[in-house]
């Protein structure tokens, strides 16, 4: 996670986009790393009120005795309000792939979801081209658990369901 982050704000310095010109933005989590999942996301402006945006999660999270190692991808498609894409006001309907190897003790398994949901958020690019991302908004998720050995965890009732999805990114824009 420290050479990522290095490597992102090491290209930031490097950079001298101006927000206006940006078509692209590459960010990170930081605030993931305290829950051990890394996470980093590429939007590519389409055009003036719209971005694609793709998220890549890896986690080695560990709950009490459980352990969870595995990815996350989230394809997300932005609506920017005023013509303002990438840096501006959005709206993001989104969906969530997960796949996870769990552990603990001596039972295994895994479990994969399929979700999504929709945020409300807010961009900034600055003439740096250093990015700033706040985001909040509702998730559902549904998964299926699946036995490698031992017998199925009690945990698996916790992961299914509504939830919030919220976070800032940091990155740069170019």
């Amino acid at each position: 996670m420290k050479k990522l982050l290095l490597v992102a704000f090491s290209l930031l310095i490097l950079t001298n986009a101006k927000a206006q010109d940006a078509q692209n933005t590459i960010k990170i989590n930081p605030l993931s790393a305290l829950i051990r999942v890394g996470s980093v996301f590429y939007e590519r402006k389409l055009d003036d009120n719209s971005s694609l945006q793709l998220g890549v999660a890896y986690t080695g999270l560990k709950l009490d005795d459980v352990k969870f190692t595995g990815i996350a991808i989230t394809p997300e498609y932005r609506f920017y309000f005023k013509q303002k894409a990438i840096s501006g006001v959005y709206a993001a309907p989104y969906l969530r792939y997960q796949n996870y190897n769990v552990k603990s003790g001596d039972d295994e398994g895994s479990y994969s979801s399929v979700g999504g949901g929709a945020l409300i958020g807010r961009q900034w690019v600055y003439g740096s081209g250093f990015t700033l991302d706040l985001f909040f908004g509702p998730s559902y998720n549904s998964g299926n658990y699946k036995v490698k050995s031992g017998t199925e965890p009690e945990f698996k009732a916790g992961i299914d369901g509504m939830g919030i999805r919220t976070g800032i990114a940091l990155g740069f824009g170019f």
